[in-house]
């Protein structure tokens, strides 16, 4: 609850001003009944017309004055949930970029859609109807026994008998109620990655003519979801059901008991009409609760998921007192470093390489073996588990995350594009490049013709994920926002695996000229691409088993002779 309401700071002026519309609001309706009592024993029965009207000028005037403040809770009170739930968002988004390949690696998309968007929905009600309710049935409860005591203590203490039965019912019903909630948004995480699952790989779906296949499943998170809605339902409709029988038979017993006093002449009717004005503003702060609850409930599961995420440290961070490189030479050095994922399955171990500023270093081997696993350590998407990664003779633990990834680029092999133009994909490489520099990475990587020729030029959408453009095109795009960037370490993950031969070298030429000066790590199954390699490492399960040019390699005979024979069909 502490960590719920520390997103009420910056905002604070605004809540404050809301929960004083608030209170005016209880003050008004608890005055009113005493308004009434006064008009009809000491105005109407003496002939005081002239106080009478002056009364109802009075409250006329407070009612305006309240209607004002109805309107500032209403959409002020809404505005600051609002911000309240951005907040959250901005901070629940903002901590997810934070975090390591591994914390990806182990929530689905859905599942993190869901903690962003849906799980904060109902968190904008209770961060404005909470407090507020809280404050109003609070005021209005505690005020109305006081007033109505003073008129009849009797009538006083049967509203208080039944203020601990209330507290009971919400206490007993407010915990299977949450627990109902949570169920919901769990539900609803579970449909949102069935969607995202579903949609991203429609056109597999489509080719393996596996419709109804994922209409099932699809149907069997739906239903899901409905019981789980039901089973919340069942529990709010108990728990109000009750609570209307409660505020209902008020109202009876305040009439029995008044009629009884006023038959014994214990009571003035008037004192009978004001007790029921009483309980009617008594009973209006317990429906106020039996909302607030069903609000609690939904609010609370919301943010308590959100809180997990919060709560989740997966991040990369540097060591205390991190540098920021400004000039970076590009020697790179792995000292003994071993690294295994949350499988436990070790990947690499006691391994030990030195790459030399400016060098062109190329990973081999079977799929699998851990090149892209050993090419990732260096800017940190994972972290080493043992040994040290040394840039410069710095240990990349002890750089700055953000300066030690803005000075390495890196092709993928699983190429991603945003869902925008062709022109704001590459300029991701740089958002601060001009037309003619992003012009000139697209001719550097053999992009431009294609894009020149297309309907809206650099301005074409590329669709989702890249989905209106071909595969070469997509890698291209990919290289143009490298080259933008401009770093002096580069890795390229199978970067030209989706090109044609005639591009493929093309794109080469434009890569040894972009290597120039550079420590370039490139991983590949294309032995052809890294022959004029300086430095070719060979990788297998076991770590690094070979390592020299493409010469001396072949001489030995080993592992990359016997690939590079297989692939130009020597064996």
């Amino acid at each position: 609850m502490r960590y719920f309401l520390s997103f009420f700071k910056p905002h604070r002026k605004l809540f404050i001003a809301d929960l004083i519309c608030a209170a005016f609001i209880a003050a008004v309706d608890l005055i009113f009944p005493m308004f009434t009592r006064r008009v009809l024993t000491d105005f109407l029965g003496s002939g005081a017309f002239k106080t009478f009207y002056l009364f109802i000028g009075v409250s006329l005037f407070l009612y305006l004055i309240r209607t004002g403040a109805v309107y500032f809770v209403n959409y002020f009170g809404h505005l600051f949930g609002a911000r309240v739930e951005a907040d959250m968002r901005r901070a629940i988004f903002s901590h997810m970029e934070k975090q390591s390949f591994a914390f990806f690696d182990r929530n689905r998309t859905g599942q993190l859609m869901s903690r962003i968007t849906t799980d904060l929905f109902e968190v904008t009600e209770l961060a404005h109807h909470g407090p507020e309710d809280v404050l109003i049935s609070a005021l209005t409860i505690s005020g109305a026994l006081i007033l109505m005591a003073s008129i009849q203590w009797k009538l006083a203490l049967i509203l208080a008998v039944f203020m601990p039965l209330l507290v009971l019912q919400t206490v007993l019903s407010r915990k299977h109620i949450i627990r109902a909630s949570k169920s919901v948004k769990e539900k609803t995480a579970e449909i949102n990655t069935a969607i995202e699952s579903a949609v991203s790989g429609i056109r597999v779906t489509q080719i393996f003519t596996n419709e109804a296949y994922e209409q099932k499943r699809f149907n069997a998170n739906t239903q899901a979801y409905y019981n789980a809605r039901k089973l919340f339902y069942r529990a709010v409709a108990s728990f109000a059901s009750r609570m209307d029988f409660f505020t209902s038979i008020l109202n009876l017993i305040i009439l029995a008991a008044g009629g009884f006093f006023i038959m014994h002449g214990k009571m003035h009717i008037a004192d009978l009409i004001t007790a029921l004005l009483f309980s009617a503003a008594f009973l209006q702060p317990v429906r106020r609760i039996t909302a607030f609850v069903e609000q609690y409930a939904s609010g609370m599961a919301g943010f308590r998921r959100f809180a997990e995420i919060m709560n989740t440290c997966d991040e990369i961070r540097p060591n205390p007192g991190a540098i920021d490189i400004k000039t970076v030479r590009g020697d790179i050095a792995y000292e003994n470093i071993g690294f295994a994922y949350n499988n436990g399955i070790t990947v690499l171990q006691n391994v030990n390489l030195n790459i030399k500023a400016g060098q062109k270093a190329a990973f081999v081997g079977p799929s699998g073996s851990g090149k892209t696993t050993l090419c990732s350590l260096l800017p940190r998407f994972y972290d080493v588990q043992s040994g040290s990664i040394k840039l410069d003779g710095h240990d990349v633990r002890d750089i700055s995350l953000e300066s030690l990834r803005r000075n390495i680029g890196v092709v993928q092999q699983d190429v991603f594009l945003f869902a925008g133009t062709v022109k704001e994909n590459i300029a991701y490489g740089n958002t601060k490049a001009s037309d003619e520099e992003i012009i000139e990475a697209a001719r550097r990587a053999e992009i431009h013709d294609d894009i020149i020729k297309m309907a809206q030029g650099y301005d074409t959408l590329v669709g989702e994920r890249g989905v209106r453009l071909s595969g070469g095109q997509k890698q291209r795009i990919s290289i143009a926002r490298t080259f933008l960037k401009n770093p002096p370490i580069l890795i390229l993950d199978e970067a030209t695996s989706a090109l044609d031969t005639a591009t493929e070298i093309k794109i080469q030429k434009s890569f040894d000229e972009l290597a120039k000066g550079r420590t370039t790590l490139i991983i590949a199954h294309r032995l052809s691409t890294i022959r004029n390699a300086d430095l070719i490492v060979v990788v297998n399960d076991e770590g690094i088993c070979e390592r020299g040019t493409h010469r001396s390699l072949l001489a030995q005979k080993g592992l990359y002779a016997s690939l590079y024979q297989a692939q130009n069909g020597l064996v």
